[in-house]
């Protein structure tokens, strides 16, 4: 059933550690089939949902939330590693100017191919085709790294996140898929949010707080905790912003 009410702005995250300090502002009510922490936020609405991870349950998310919410724009924010040569450290916020789906597609000889190559896009809108690639709007893009810039000494940076489905937890393969797709971040969510979102015609802001650098997994180096703190700060400023 679609409830009959317009929200400013719908925030997804996969964990709830990733959200726990915006939620501590909103009332959490169960609704809508799903577990939403309603309020105000710098005196815009706000509907956050814990989506769980993957990209199913990120489209879930988001399908519900433009269904029976219908925000303005959609923000996913919460942790992610950032490939060796990104220039990013534990504790930055990177900022995504495209969302890139880095498992759809074929696999041959010569590697992986996108798409692209059988043909078929992931979405088709009007004369636009969208393969394994998804833009972000531009003028929010500008608004959360200026928004991300106050957290000093960290770095917010720009750049192309990558989607996949199985986490990165080698050096070796990480340097393939930078080189591959020119990502700065790595994520298991954000495409399938940008594709549900360009699908309904939806802006979509992504941010993500950098716990660990991708490379042979060692969890004894990730800082979580610093890092979803860092991305409620800087996405609390964003919302100020717009």
């Amino acid at each position: 059933m679609k409830i009959n009410k317009r929200t400013d702005i719908g925030i997804i995250v996969s964990v709830s550690a990733e959200g726990s300090m915006l939620c501590r502002n909103l009332g959490r009510k169960t609704r809508a089939g799903g577990l939403y922490y309603e309020g105000s936020l710098s005196g815009k609405q706000v509907m956050l949902t814990v989506s769980g991870i993957g990209k199913v349950n990120a489209a879930h998310a988001a399908t519900r939330l433009i269904h029976n919410f219908s925000p303005a724009v959609i923000m996913n924010i919460g942790i992610g590693g950032a490939y060796p040569s990104s220039g990013l450290k534990i504790g930055d916020i990177a900022v995504a100017e495209k969302e890139i789906y880095g498992d759809e597609g074929v696999l041959l000889k010569d590697g992986f191919h996108g798409t692209d190559l059988i043909c078929i896009p992931l979405v088709k809108k009007g004369r636009k085709r969208y393969f394994n690639e998804f833009p972000l709007d531009k003028s929010y893009v500008r608004k959360s790294v200026s928004a991300a810039s106050c957290f000093t000494p960290h770095v917010s940076r720009k750049g192309s996140f990558l989607t996949v489905s199985a986490c990165t937890g080698t050096r070796k393969r990480a340097i393939e898929l930078e080189y591959r797709f020119g990502a700065i971040c790595e994520n298991m969510e954000g495409a399938a949010i940008a594709h549900i979102c360009t699908l309904y015609g939806v802006p979509v802001i992504e941010m993500r707080g950098i716990s660990n650098i991708v490379e042979d997994r060692d969890r004894s180096k990730w800082n979580i905790t610093l890092a979803a703190e860092n991305c409620q700060k800087a996405a609390l400023e964003c919302i100020r912003a717009i």
